[in-house]
């Protein structure tokens, strides 16, 4: 195949059609039989368990774990989907490094964790390969749900709902479900279509619907859904994406992080994917380290993340920066945009300044660094996409706000989520979410009074 130039410096297939495979596969292979049985025997079995309080979904880690230490793996998953339906992906995707093993008394003792997250998914791929479903429909009470998303917080909530009998129709506005699993994390974290095979899992036990290419705010409603069902629930996620602020920022060769990903996700052949020789990324959280280790293992040369404060204040973890690192991807910290160069074929330079903390403030120091880039990608957070729909409810530091349970400020609609307040935008998190919103609509249907 030959190269398609695209823009300046920006080209695709840098790459042996061979090393795409190699650069793609699965990050953490999964644990054979005798390895899993091995891992589980370093486990303590503590009685006090500090690695269910850091689990968001308050996984019982000890049990499952000794479950797969005396040969039941069907058990295993159980105690898993018993809290977290979606525990597969979350065992791909999860920080554990900063969760559940960084409180491992192996971890403390030794430093060197339980091997909590590969020990889930042997156990939950166990359960799915062999589809062990181990939840069945209540009879029907002939409630209808409305979810918005079928990201992991609305298949979260809709597969609880469904066990209690009531009827889920999920809307979504992308061609396929999975919201964040399925176009938003790094590719060699989930292979082999992982977020669909977890759908079918997910969805298998039946009364729910999904509907693809349904937008809040365009072809559906919150007053229309609030008419039609008995009940809503947003799972909505964060579809804008925060700009620069830059003049000439929308010039050929500067990308938003998670378009590209999702671009990456989707495609057929990752020969086909543009990528710069010189590549720049604005932001230190997850989006920004998987953007530059793919764009580093698509063939770019060059791949700089650029942040505007030190290393320790990053939203990504430091395993996941080293990682990155491992890559060959360079982080420069204490840096922040300034300007943009442009030529005739797009983006030329990007110019960076430095900055330093004052009295607990950040500020530029007024020295700058130049960079020769031919592919700058803006990560530096998403936001809620505004719609009338959105402009109905309360909204806090720019987020649905909800209670304890996910009520939102109008009756019937619940929230859960990157939308909603006070997560932490994780895949885990919104499970939980997504979870707990559903016990929470099941009560309030239950006894309309409350």
């Amino acid at each position: 195949m030959a190269k398609t130039k695209i823009a300046d410096g920006i080209a695709a297939q840098r790459l042996p059609l061979s090393q795409y495979v190699e650069n793609f596969s699965d990050a953490h292979p999964p644990l054979d039989n005798h390895e899993a049985f091995v891992e589980a025997d370093r486990c303590y079995f503590c009685y006090d368990a500090p690695c269910i309080q850091a689990c968001p979904t308050s996984i019982d880690i000890p049990k499952f774990i000794r479950q797969i230490s005396t040969g039941n793996l069907a058990g295993s998953a159980k105690t898993i989907f018993d809290q977290n339906i979606l525990g597969g992906m979350c065992a791909r995707v999860c920080p554990t490094e900063t969760l559940c093993e960084q409180v491992c008394v192996r971890e403390v003792a030794e430093g060197k964790p339980v091997k909590i997250g590969l020990l889930q998914r042997h156990a939950t791929d166990n359960a799915m390969s062999n589809n062990q479903q181990f939840y069945e429909r209540a009879a029907s009470t002939g409630k209808k749900i409305a979810i918005v998303g079928a990201g992991p917080a609305g298949l979260a909530c809709a597969h609880r709902l469904s066990t209690y009998g009531h009827d889920v129709v999920i809307f979504d506005g992308r061609p396929k479900p999975g919201g964040l699993n399925e176009y938003g994390i790094a590719t060699y974290k989930a292979t082999d279509d992982f977020a669909q095979a977890e759908i079918d899992y997910v969805t298998a036990i039946g009364g729910i619907e999904l509907r693809h290419s349904e937008t809040l705010g365009h072809s559906i409603t919150l007053d229309g859904l609030r008419s039609d069902y008995d009940a809503v629930f947003l799972g909505i996620g964060l579809g804008g994406v925060n700009r620069l602020g830059l003049s000439d920022e929308e010039t050929t060769g500067v990308m938003d992080a998670t378009g590209y990903i999702a671009e990456l996700r989707q495609v057929d052949d990752l020969a086909k994917m543009p990528v710069g020789r010189r590549v720049l990324v604005i932001g230190g959280g997850m989006t920004a380290i998987d953007i530059a280790a793919q764009t580093k293992l698509l063939g770019a040369e060059e791949v700089t993340i650029a942040y505007r404060r030190g290393k320790e204040d990053m939203n990504a973890s430091l395993a996941e920066q080293q990682q990155a690192v491992n890559k060959g991807v360079v982080i420069r910290c204490w840096l922040q945009p300034s300007s943009i160069k442009t030529n005739s074929d797009g983006l030329q330079s990007v110019t960076l300044e430095y900055t330093e903390e004052n009295g607990g403030k950040l500020r530029g120091t007024g020295d700058f660094l130049k960079l020769e880039v031919d592919q700058l990608f803006r990560a530096i957070g998403q936001r809620l996409d505004s719609n009338d729909s959105l402009a109905q409810l309360d909204i806090e530091k720019g987020r649905i706000k909800i209670d304890a349970t996910g009520r939102t400020s109008i009756a019937g609609v619940w929230a859960g989520g990157d939308c909603a307040c006070g997560g932490d935008d994780l895949t885990v998190t919104a499970v939980a979410e997504g979870r707990d919103a559903a016990e929470s609509i099941h009560s309030a249907l239950a006894s309309p009074q409350t």
